[in-house]
């Protein structure tokens, strides 16, 4: 006879079915508790322990010696493998076997020397599938390996996920032993705990959350655990509820599996190369036919290919069949604020490539959830690199502002449009729960808009990937009464049911701004000038190689050495690296590899410099050469014999070279006027009526500029108008102190209320004093006591025909989270400043009236920001900082910070930076500021002639506007036999212009391409007196392929 119906109290009715499935409680008589039948411990087990990272053929031939379960290995970074030797108990002939491993650490299975599955507590991945179903005629014995890495899907920070590794970590087998693993119990707790998701869910007041919890409850009345025979009565109840189905106007949830990894935040490259990954996405082959999961950074997969050969195979043939989707397009997950808009075309250029090569297609959608903001270049770098569609979330992080849309067009800076998510759901590590598939429905800001969304699942952040328990939760909500509907789909299938029913989606223009980890423009200041310093090599050598290429039949251009150097500079722009959120080793393997490109790029620009000048007339020596598409008459500090160096005045023409200007020849300055120098002083003999302070005077007809005696700023004035730069009563190059401590993410963050804490550094009157005299050069240096543990010492530097004063800087920075900025008031007045970004420039307010504007109280620019009113501005220039504001009529320059984790030792020690200030008539277009950024950071070479150097001067490139940048000249990456060349140009004014390109070089050919280099079909140009002309709308950059003629014989 059935049970009566009962009253059923809500509480009790849940917490009884949370204790039926609970692996804490009652696990003697609960279904948790049944979960694995019989077991029995491996046959054998043995270890060695290495720090290093050892290939399998080389680590199955080392000493393994006796190990046991409880053994401890470490400490951290270091691998410790194990030989796992397995007999399979005859008498489980027909159930499914599993390897169940539990250790800290990550582990990696290896079976038949390949790699088959990860193994790691925190990603709960600790069973590994020996088979599902135990034959008659299969293997009873077994040797497997298991490789576990010293550290965790985190990393080893010692107290919390941010903190510094600890280098002295032990790890511990807690657990190696085979089970019978019971596939129906599984079932049986999945279902149940949907259920109790959807009736917690859906709360007291949905219907369909009483039916859930009432049929949980009913399957706890029928289900014995102890007689298996009970299940398939439970398992109908709940697919009964699961069966039935929602109504056609359903949210559709587009589940795909994922794993990020951010291995240069928690573990080094050089430790991870792929491990990660291999842990990740190896796994048995039944998981990978039932999900499509996506795959970014090719780094990550080039590693695989180099490390894990099979494991890349067999991905490769999971791409074939659209299990595994290569997404993103970029050779790592890159930063999107600091990387120049070259570098991020690289990005891209690399990434692209590497997955046409290797998978076969090339990536339709960008990838990039975990980046800490998004330039408003983006939009353009993605259209010419093939890509109209856009997946983040990071903005969801917001500390102030929540962003209004999660599916949107964002509109770039030139007016480029991509459709954009963002995962309502906030995050890109779902693990399939019910309370993420409802948030992901109730958070979606774009209701009625859109009625689609990505659910990103998988472990992440360390790697982990998904499982096959997320895997079955997804698949059991696919279409079910009371809740979204749930298919696994790719990201292009996301897309284009995005696009389909796009009419009503809003449009977003400008950056991406977020509004958090602002400090990271700052951190680690030794990587951030590495960063520029290499790029700019880099861009140099293309230049010069592409020119020697042009020039010289026998001058091979040296593009495998340029791809490696590239693809260390574009590691190290991942998204944790260069923004200075990584632990001590990553730093200084990143240092390592500027180090690299800067010994290497330096060989490659002396083999350049010698092909030009191979076959010259012309005295040996030195070859002075302007890389910047414009002409520049510059100071130059030239080498002597002996290792001293002379001052010159020296012309270069645009993007070529020009001879040294002989030692004894009188360089004529006029029409420039020489540089005065006066310092204020009181003569013993001559005392002075007025007060004479020690403050220093220079001046060179172009800029006037005071400094009191302790360095700072009281005057700067344009001389020809006579305007003064520096507002009334205060002084400039005001160095200032503030306390810096975040709420949590130290590297990452700089909060609004450091501002309150801020302290102007004091000099000392009298530590001012005259460097060099005057003529083509006038100096003042002087030391300034930071704290007691900080000094700094600075250089301020005015050249003849310089528009700009130059403060050159050194700081032995010795601090506790505290930030050092310098300020300089202007005698300016608007609401905007200007700040560069990739290929262009805007602007942001410099009032808190929103909360929108107060929220970028700290922001990043690249080479220069300006403040401008009507005929008058003021531009801060640099040459290795990115952290900047403007507040009021105030510039301020951050210089550098001091945070504790993830690495204690972030920007200690000794540091060198240059600075720049620069008044000036009209508009900093007109002015000439864009060019003056440029040429700050881009200085004149002298290279070493070994041949004749040539004794006229030979440009290259010219073009007719200033308004266009030529950004970059290469070599074509495509068949490079046909000697092509790939120019970039950008529009740097914000103006619509007709531009006329001057060629030197012999080219037979010139055709538009796209970032990827790929012709426009449409695109060929006419070539007129060895000139292109070229047409601009605002902050549209060009690319151009230019075909050479055949080398003469």
């Amino acid at each position: 006879m059935a049970a009566a119906p009962a009253l059923k109290h809500w509480r009790t009715t849940l917490e009884r079915v949370e204790k039926f499935v609970s692996p804490v409680y009652f696990t003697d008589c609960n279904l948790r508790g049944r979960l694995f039948g019989a077991s029995c411990p491996v046959a054998a087990l043995s270890s060695f322990l290495t720090p290093d990272r050892l290939p399998y053929q080389e680590a199955v031939q080392r000493d393994f010696r006796p190990a046991q379960v409880g053994c401890s290995f470490g400490p951290t970074w270091w691998t410790c493998w194990f030989r796992v030797e397995l007999t399979i108990p005859e008498a489980w002939v027909g159930q499914e076997v599993h390897l169940c491993w539990e250790s800290d650490g990550e582990g990696l299975v290896w079976r038949d020397g390949e790699p088959v599955q990860g193994l790691t507590k925190e990603g709960e991945k600790t069973s590994y599938v020996l088979t599902d179903r135990l034959g008659e005629r299969d293997p009873r014995s077994l040797t497997l390996y298991v490789e576990v890495a010293c550290s965790g899907l985190l990393g080893a920070g010692k107290g919390s996920i941010i903190a510094a590794p600890d280098p002295e970590k032990m790890f511990q087998l807690s657990r190696a032993e085979l089970a019978v693993f019971h596939r129906d119990v599984h079932m049986l707790l999945v279902d149940l705990e949907l259920l109790l998701g959807i009736a917690k869910g859906l709360g007291k007041d949905n219907q369909r959350s009483f039916q859930a919890l009432y049929t949980a409850n009913q399957m706890v009345n029928v289900c014995d655990p102890a007689q298996p025979e009970t299940f398939p009565v439970a398992q109908a109840l709940a697919s009964r509820f699961f069966g039935q189905r929602g109504g056609e106007s359903q949210h559709t949830i587009h589940a795909t599996g994922h794993c990020h990894i951010d291995t240069g935040r928690t573990a080094s490259w050089a430790w991870g190369q792929g491990f990660p990954y291999a842990l990740s996405w190896v796994g048995p082959s039944s998981l990978w036919a039932q999900l499509p999961s996506t795959c970014p950074q090719a780094q990550q997969l080039e590693w695989v290919k180099s490390r894990y050969p099979g494991l890349h195979s067999r991905l490769q043939e999971f791409a074939c069949r659209g299990q595994f989707v290569p997404v993103g397009g970029t050779w790592v997950e890159m930063d999107g604020n600091l990387p120049s808009g070259e570098a991020m075309v690289r990005q891209f250029l690399q990434g692209q490539n590497f997955f046409l090569q290797e998978f076969g297609k090339m990536c339709s959608e960008f990838w990039l959830p975990d980046t800490f903001g998004y330039s408003a270049q983006l939009p353009q770098i993605m259209h010419g690199c093939g890509i109209r569609r856009f997946l983040t979330q990071k903005l969801s992080w917001n500390l102030v502002n929540s962003f209004p849309h999660h599916t949107f067009f964002w509109e770039g800076l030139d007016g480029s449009r991509v459709l954009v998510h963002f995962p309502p759901g906030d995050s890109y590590v779902m693990q399939g729960s019910v309370e993420e598939v409802l948030k992901t429905v109730a958070n979606n800001r774009d209701k009625g808009r859109a009625n689609h969304s990505a659910f990103l699942f998988g472990f992440g952040d360390g790697g982990g990937g998904p499982t096959q328990t997320m895997l079955d939760r997804l698949k059991r909500l696919s279409n079910t009464d009371g809740l979204p509907r749930v298919q696994l789909s790719s990201p292009r299938q996301l897309f284009s049911a995005l696009e389909s029913d796009s009419g009503q989606l809003c449009t977003w223009v400008g950056e991406l701004f977020l509004e958090l980890h602002n400090g990271t423009y700052t951190t680690h200041a030794q990587i951030k000038k590495g960063n520029r310093e290499c790029e700019r090599i880099l861009h140099d050598v293309e230049l010069l190689s592409s020119l020697a290429l042009a020039r010289s039949a026998q001058f091979l251009y040296p593009a495998a050495q340029l791809q490696h150097l590239w693809r260390l500079l574009l590691l190290n722009q991942f998204h944790d690296v260069v923004t200075g959120s990584c632990i001590q080793m990553v730093a200084e393997e990143a240092m390592c590899h500027y180090e690299d490109i800067r010994c290497h790029g330096n060989t490659l620009l002396s083999a350049a410099a010698a092909a030009l000048c191979a076959g010259e007339p012309g005295p040996e020596g030195l070859l002075i050469v302007n890389t910047l598409p414009w002409k520049r008459t510059e100071v130059m500090a030239l080498p002597k014999p002996g290792g001293a160096h002379s001052l010159a005045l020296v012309t270069v023409p645009s993007m070529g070279y020009a001879p040294v200007p002989p030692p004894t020849s009188l360089q004529p300055l006029l029409p420039q006027q020489p540089v005065f120098v006066v310092q204020e002083v009181n003569s013993a003999s001559r005392p002075s009526p007025t007060k004479t302070d020690g403050s220093v005077t220079l001046d060179n007809g172009i800029i006037r500029v005071k400094l009191d005696p302790t360095g700072r700023l009281t005057s700067l004035v344009l001389v020809a108008s006579g305007r003064e730069a520096i507002a009334e009563g205060a002084v400039g190059n005001q160095f200032v102190l503030f306390d810096d401590v975040p709420l949590y993410w130290d590297a990452w963050d700089v909060m609004d209320y450091h501002l309150e804490t801020r302290k102007p550094v004091l000099g000392q009157a009298g530590t001012l004093a005259v460097g060099t005299e005057g003529g083509l050069r006038g100096s003042a240096w002087f030391l300034l006591q930071i704290s007691p543990n900080s000094r700094l010492s600075q250089e301020v530097v005015l050249d003849v025909g310089c528009p700009y004063v130059r403060f050159h800087t050194e700081v032995h920075w010795h601090e506790a989270h505290k930030f050092l900025k310098v300020e300089f008031p202007a005698r300016v007045r608007s609401s905007q400043a200007t700040y560069e970004i990739q290929f262009g420039h805007l602007q942001r307010p410099t009032h808190y009236n929103t909360s929108w504007d107060w929220a970028r109280f700290e922001v990043w620019a690249h080479r220069w920001m300006d403040l401008s009113e009507h005929g008058f501005g003021l531009a801060l220039l640099n040459n290795c900082k990115y952290g900047a504001s403007v507040r009021g009529s105030i510039l301020s320059l951050s210089l550098l910070r001091a945070p504790k984790a993830p690495d204690f030792t972030a920007d200690m020690g000794r540091h060198e930076f240059t600075y720049a200030l620069m008044p000036h008539k009209g508009s900093f277009q007109d002015a000439g500021v864009i060019q003056a950024a440029y040429s700050l950071n881009f200085p004149l070479l002298a290279l070493p002639a070994p041949s004749p150097a040539p004794a006229t001067s030979w440009s290259a490139f010219s073009l007719s506007s200033p308004a266009v940048v030529l950004e970059t000249v290469k070599q074509a990456e495509s068949s490079p036999q046909r000697r092509s060349l790939v120019l970039r140009l950008y529009e740097a004014h914000g103006s619509h212009v007709d531009c006329w390109l001057h060629l030197s070089l012999p080219v037979q050919e010139a055709i538009l391409c796209d970032l990827l280099e790929r012709p426009d079909p449409a695109g060929h140009l006419p070539l007129r007196d060895s000139r292109l002309k070229l047409t601009f709308s605002p902050f549209q950059v060009l690319s151009l392929l230019l075909v050479l003629q055949p080398p003469p014989h």
